[in-house]
């Protein structure tokens, strides 16, 4: 094994006990301006390597004009357009303020954000809420009065009652949850219904102790939690964004710590190798698509939910959750086998992430950008799928694109020396 080798096999398996270790904590929700890093009044966040607003296009563009508009920053979406353009509104990446963002991955000042503090290496992740059930939503890439309704609901009604319970609970342990709803049938990315339904059961005793002051909020939020399965979504990618945080910054670790699309790109992060965003294409789609709709409306625009994959659950966890079959298609074997070929491109099993059907064995977990491109087998994405006009039209499985592993090689060998 040469000096750079073995270099790189030991700072990986800091990297992968980082993502082992890591015990996420939901210990407080905020409106963003008071917790994301950097915020501003005027700074609308998304998803992806930052682009000037002129790269932003289609569902990706509409969602930060929307975006602008809810925040009271412009009156139409004229004005919107000019000050984004201008830069008297600012648009950054969601990573770079300690946040991820489903789809479009919209941000602004006083939208709520889930704080997810992990409690053994102290980093904070942050996730926004569920917009809800209706598939025309902020996040993708649709802005009207209905979309506007439904963000104040989120945010004056469920919010404030899912903060106080939080706290009066003196903060919620997450990964119990998440170990627990990987034996229900969740792979925590497209799967979330034990995760939701665990933790409704986990907080509904500190609502009752609201019951006196907040009646009504709470009957509200108890309905919201309920109403469908993917309210712990974001509470996974806030985990998700702690626990691979945590894992970031190992001087010579080949591990990928982000993944993530814009409208234009796929990009991945790699702990040993900063903040730098090593892009490609956009990858194929293999989806099922709702009733209605056809494969000509697909559309990119943008999402960092595979924060999950990169700690080893969504794609890397698809054996623990064969009811997404008659979600996004396929079949319980193409599960397995997908599932299986991760192994080799990971740097080892998590110790606390099992999967049933192959005898508990330990979701694969860090992924190793060179594992990825000696054996050719790309990280594989649970994936909801956006439409041309907006709103969600479906859901499937993408594999990553090759080129962003092969640039994030050639700057690891640049910086540490042969692989």
């Amino acid at each position: 094994m040469s000096q750079t080798s073995e270099r790189r096999e030991k700072a990986n398996a800091e990297a992968f006990k980082r993502l082992c270790e890591s015990e996420p904590v939901l210990e407080d929700v905020r409106p963003g301006i008071e917790v994301l890093p950097g915020m501003t009044p005027e700074m609308i966040l998304t998803s992806g390597p930052p682009l000037a607003f002129e790269e932003y296009v289609g569902g990706q563009r509409d969602a930060i004009i929307g975006g602008a508009l809810f925040e009271g920053l412009a009156k139409d979406r004229d004005e919107a357009e000019a000050k984004l353009s201008s830069g008297a509104i600012t648009v950054d990446g969601c990573h770079d303020h300690g946040a991820v963002g489903s789809l479009a991955g919209i941000y602004t000042a006083s939208m709520p954000v889930f704080v997810v503090r992990n409690a053994t290496y102290g980093n904070i992740g942050y996730c926004n809420f569920y917009e809800g059930t209706n598939p025309r939503r902020l996040n993708y890439g649709v802005y009207d009065e209905g979309v506007r309704e439904r963000l104040l609901y989120v945010q004056d009604v469920v919010a404030p009652v899912v903060g106080n319970a939080v706290r009066h609970a003196g903060g919620i342990p997450l990964k119990p949850l998440m170990t627990r709803a990987l034996h229900m049938g969740d792979e925590l990315h497209s799967r979330n219904t034990a995760a939701s339904l665990l933790f409704t059961r986990e907080i509904v005793p500190h609502l009752l102790d609201l019951v006196e002051t907040m009646r009504d909020g709470v009957k509200r939020t108890v309905e919201a939690l309920t109403e469908d399965h993917y309210f712990f979504l974001r509470l996974s990618m806030a985990a998700g964004k702690a626990i691979a945080d945590a894992a970031h910054g190992v001087e010579a670790s080949s591990v990928v710590t982000a993944m993530g699309f814009s409208c234009k790109e796929f990009a991945i992060r790699v702990s040993g190798l900063g903040n730098e965003w090593f892009t490609g294409p956009h990858p194929e789609i293999h989806a099922k698509l709702f009733e209605g709709h056809t494969e000509d409306e697909i559309t990119w625009m943008g999402g960092e939910s595979p924060i999950t994959e990169t700690i080893g659950l969504g794609g890397f966890a698809q054996a623990a959750a064969f009811p997404l079959q008659k979600y996004q298609g396929g079949s319980a074997e193409a599960m397995v086998e997908r599932n299986l070929g991760l192994y080799d491109i990971t740097v080892g099993e998590n110790t606390d992430f099992h999967i049933p059907y192959l005898g508990y064995r330990g979701t694969p977990t860090g992924i190793d950008i060179f594992r990825v491109i000696e054996t050719g087998t790309r990280p594989a994405m649970d994936i909801g799928i956006a439409g041309r006009d907006g709103g969600q039209i479906g859901a499937g499985a993408v594999r990553a694109s090759t080129p962003c592993f092969e640039k994030a090689a050639e700057a690891y060998k640049a910086r540490y020396g042969g692989a």
